[in-house]
Formats: structure tokens, C-alpha cells, sequence
């Protein structure tokens, strides 16, 4: 069950997720409204009932997307049971720990609902703590088969400050997982419209912690670019980025690098970066029709959670296809947020939608 609200009028969302009995109860928060207070709210409400939440860069509600909003999901415990997993200072990540914890809240849930044969894990992290590469990989080594998906936190178009809500509180630089299982058939997905071209380049100079590249094929990184994307390096933007995104190879595929913003004429990016790394210039394929053949491939599930980056709204809007993209977003039950980044299992994406469908168990009525 869903439900959303104005920022400023968030109370409606909570009575609702508790009319629905959750077994776990999720919030997407625009940046206006004051995630902290709503996790003591939904506390107060839902008892010991599980809350996870975070900040967002816009919202996916039952009318497709939206700004300004409260959404809340619930997973209602008839046919859903969930543990959770605060991680309150991603500086402090312990990768054993971690693993160990998850493998104890795995075998709990197995115990407590040996009738629900289905399971996923879903992942809310700080869009700005550059850590979601490391985060992801520690889970994924806790997790074993269990598919994991996720997203990171937004702060709209600010990008100064994003928070994770957990355990009743909203905090920067923070994470929490949520383990799911379930009687209803799942799928967790990944999906872009992005296709490579020939046009290559190479990261000469980089600082990975900050994942700020200084030069590309030996030339300042923001002007080597704008060149090889045929750009003005004055007008680089959000919305160049999103329309000439850069992918990696990796494991036989490629994944999105997604470029930020241009400090200088450094180029900062969502995910990780390194020297050395081979950077492929993509292409974009129509963004609706793509998502329409995407969305029509997962069949007919009762809802879909998705996590959907922050420059596919951009590239949406800037291509005039916004209208469109929200009226698949609606026919299809998608709820959701608008992110600076995706987790799918091991791995820190950019520019995709990544997600889980969740279908009606065998026998239930339509």
C-alpha cells in the first residue's frame, strides 16, 4: 500500500501506512519536509513496527512524478516480514560486523516465516557520502544469493545535504538496509536507456575519495569532455551530463558513470572513479519507449518499487518527454524516488531505474 502528501502535511501518510498493518513501512521525503519528525511520528504510530526513510531528488507517487511530496510504502505483514539494519556513520563501516549481522537477521526470518519462500534486501545510503560502493560490496558478501537494490539519498538539485532515517532517526552520512521476505513472487530489475558509442577516453588523473577527475587523456577533464561530446565547455550542465552520460565495462557490461557537476575545470562524479579507467561516451535511446518495452517485460505486478537517479528526470524534462514518462510511471504501480545514485547487489550505479516488482501470491485475486 501507498500513500503521499505535501511535505507540510505529512500525517495523512502515517495513519495510512498503519491502517495497512506493515510489516515494514518506508518514506520518501522532499528535502522541504523534516525527515527526523516524520520518523518520530511514524514511531509513535506503528510502534515496533520498522521504519526506514530518507531524503529525496523529487518523488514517485501514484500519479508518476512529483516534488514537494511525502510517499510512503507499506509491506503489509499478511504476506510480508522484515528485519532492518541501521548503519549510523558510514566512516565507520565494518564490513564483519555487517556480514554478520545480516547472516543473524537472515536465518531470523527464515525461522519466523518458513512459509514466505521469497526474499529481497533494499538499500537507502546518504547520496553524498561516497561510500556506497564500499557499503554495497559489504552487504552483497552478507547476503549470498539474496538480491539486493537500493538508492541514495537526495537533497533535490542542492546537493548539500541528504539524511537516512532509521531506527526513529534522520541522519547524514548514514545507511539502512532493509531484509524482506515474502509469499509474493519478486523481481529486483535494473534498467537504462543508454547505448555506447565508439568515442573512448581515458582517466590520466583522478582523487578517488572525491570522486573528482583532474584530467582526461592528459587534457583538463571538464574541456577534454565538452570536446569529444561536441560542447561548449561554458554550457556544461546537469542536463549535458544527463544527455551525454560516460559508461564502464564491467563484467561484461556496461554501467553508468554519471558526471555531477564541473568544479574548474575538474569533473565530479556520482560513483566511483579511478585512474586508469576507460570511459566510454553512451548515447540516449528514447527515454518513454525505451521504459514502456522495460516496464511491459516485468508482466503484471500488483506494485513496483524503484529507485530512478536524479538525471532521468532531467533528461525527461530537458527532452519534453517528463508528461510521458509519468503517465508509464502511473499505468504501471510504480512508486518511488527520484535518487543521486543506485545499488544493485555489489554494485554503485548511476543514471538507471533499479528496483523490485512484487507480484500477487499464487491464487490471490487480481
Amino acid at each position: 500500500m501507498t500513500a503521499d502528501a505535501p511535505a507540510a502535511l505529512p500525517g495523512s501518510v502515517i495513519d495510512t501506512l498503519a491502517a495497512a498493518r506493515p510489516a515494514l513501512a518506508v518514506l520518501f521525503a522532499a528535502p522541504a519536509a523534516d525527515l527526523g519528525a516524520l520518523g518520530r511520528a511514524a514511531a509513535a504510530r506503528l510502534g515496533a513496527v520498522p521504519v526506514i526513510g530518507c531524503t529525496t531528488a523529487g518523488e514517485i507517487t501514484a500519479e508518476g512524478y512529483a516534488e514537494g511530496r511525502v510517499v510512503g510504502v507499506a509491506l503489509p505483514e499478511r504476506h510480508f516480514a522484515a528485519r532492518t539494519l541501521a548503519i549510523p556513520d558510514l566512516g565507520l563501516l565494518e564490513p564483519e560486523a555487517i556480514i554478520g549481522q545480516l547472516i543473524r537477521a537472515r536465518t531470523a526470518l527464515a525461522r519466523a516465516r518458513p512459509g514466505f519462500p521469497h526474499e529481497f534486501a533494499f538499500l537507502l545510503v546518504d547520496g553524498l557520502s561516497a561510500r556506497e560502493d564500499a557499503l554495497a560490496a559489504a552487504l552483497a558478501a552478507g547476503l549470498g544469493p539474496v538480491p539486493l537494490f537500493g538508492g541514495s539519498a537526495g537533497d533535490g538539485t542542492r546537493f548539500r545535504r541528504t539524511e537516512v532515517l532509521a531506527d526513529g532517526v534522520a541522519r547524514p552520512h548514514a545507511a539502512a538496509v532493509a531484509l524482506v521476505r515474502t509469499d509474493c513472487p519478486v523481481r529486483v530489475f535494473n534498467l537504462d536507456h543508454l547505448t555506447p558509442t565508439e568515442t573512448r577516453m581515458v582517466v590520466t588523473r583522478a582523487d578517488p575519495a572525491r570522486r573528482t577527475v583532474h584530467e582526461i587523456n592528459g587534457e583538463p577533464a571538464a574541456l577534454e569532455y565538452a570536446r569529444l561530446a561536441g560542447k561548449d565547455p561554458a554550457q556544461l550542465s546537469p542536463f549535458t551530463f544527463a544527455a551525454h552520460p560516460v559508461v564502464v565495462r564491467i563484467g561484461g557490461r556496461h554501467h553508468v558513470r554519471s558526471i555531477r557537476e564541473v568544479s574548474g575545470h575538474d569533473l565530479i562524479f556520482y560513483s566511483a572513479i579511478d585512474e586508469g579507467l576507460v570511459l566510454t561516451l553512451a548515447r540516449s535511446q528514447d527515454m518513454a519507449a525505451h521504459l514502456a518495452r522495460e516496464l511491459a517485460g516485468l508482466g503484471d505486478p500488483a506494485a513496483i518499487l524503484a529507485c530512478d537517479c536524479i538525471l532521468r528526470r532531467m533528461e525527461a524534462e530537458q527532452r519534453q518527454q517528463a508528461h510521458a514518462v509519468s503517465a508509464l510511471l502511473r499505468r504501471h504501480r510504480v512508486t518511488g524516488f527520484s535518487t543521486y545514485g543506485e545499488q544493485l547487489n555489489a554494485m554503485h550505479v548511476n543514471q538507471t531505474m533499479t528496483g523490485v516488482a512484487i507480484y500477487r501470491p499464487p491464487g490471490a485475486a487480481p
